[in-house]
């Protein structure tokens, strides 16, 4: 576990008495851990999150590509889906 001191304004510091109250936290550590896992959704990009990694995984694995012999039947295909 990772200690930090840190300077807030008093609108944070309300924003975190209300997670800490919605979500029932014990204290405004876990506030600012579930903000902060909430919010690395967002920020991250879907390439690197961890399920995506995994979503590709799966499909190297269970082979789920399609190989088309012209640029029309990747045509077709797309138009009729």
């Amino acid at each position: 576990m990772v200690q930090a001191m840190i300077n807030i304004s008093k609108q944070a510091n309300q924003m975190l008495n209300i997670v800490k109250a919605r979500y029932n936290l014990k204290d405004k550590s876990q506030a600012i851990e579930k903000l902060a896992l909430e919010s690395s959704e967002n920020i991250l990009e879907p390439e690197l999150r961890p399920e995506y990694i995994e979503k590709i995984k799966n499909i190297e694995k269970k082979g789920k590509f399609t190989s088309y012999k012209s640029l029309s039947d990747l045509r077709k295909d797309i138009e009729n889906a």
